[in-house]
């Protein structure tokens, strides 16, 4: 089974790759991690699939059979970057997979925007399973809070990840 670990931090310096990077290594298997503002700006604002790097990235989804969803939240709504990435998917692109939506913002009053903005849409997109959400404060990651490492765990139980190949 292989892992795919979608960042849709517009930033260099993210907290949201910071905490994909801590939940990688925890993981026990390889995964990949693709951040999506690496992909070229153009190609994904008019949806070229047949670029070849945003190819390579909607193959990437393909490939994977879990998929860890992370993205900061703005303005109580997922980014940007993330939802152009997600619109050139095609539908069904989530289909018989497992999906972990997490998202990382300043503030509590965006915890539901895992629930009311992020999960829909992974649904929408065939996901078989979508697990519960993991809304991480800023303050908790840079260094990574402690309380933080048992949500991550009981979070990880339920993605079901088989043997490390």
């Amino acid at each position: 089974m292989s892992v795919l670990l979608i960042s849709g931090s517009p930033s260099a310096a993210s907290r949201t790759v910071l905490l994909l990077d801590h939940l990688a290594g925890r993981l026990g298997r390889p995964a990949t991690v693709l951040r999506l503002r690496d992909l070229p700006a153009e190609a994904l604002l008019r949806g070229d699939t047949a670029h070849p790097e945003l190819a390579r990235a909607t193959a990437q989804v393909a490939a994977a059979d879990t998929i860890v969803v992370a993205t900061p939240i703005y303005k109580a709504s997922y980014t940007g970057l993330l939802k152009a990435f997600l619109d050139v998917l095609p539908q069904g692109a989530f289909a018989g997979k497992t999906v972990v939506p997490i998202a990382t913002g300043g503030t509590p009053a965006h915890l539901l925007a895992v629930d009311y903005a992020l999960r829909p849409v992974l649904s929408v997109l065939g996901a078989r399973h979508v697990t519960r959400g993991l809304f991480v404060l800023d303050t908790q990651i840079d260094p990574l809070a402690g309380e933080l490492l048992p949500r991550i765990d009981a979070l990880l139980e339920e993605v079901p990840l088989g043997a490390a190949a």
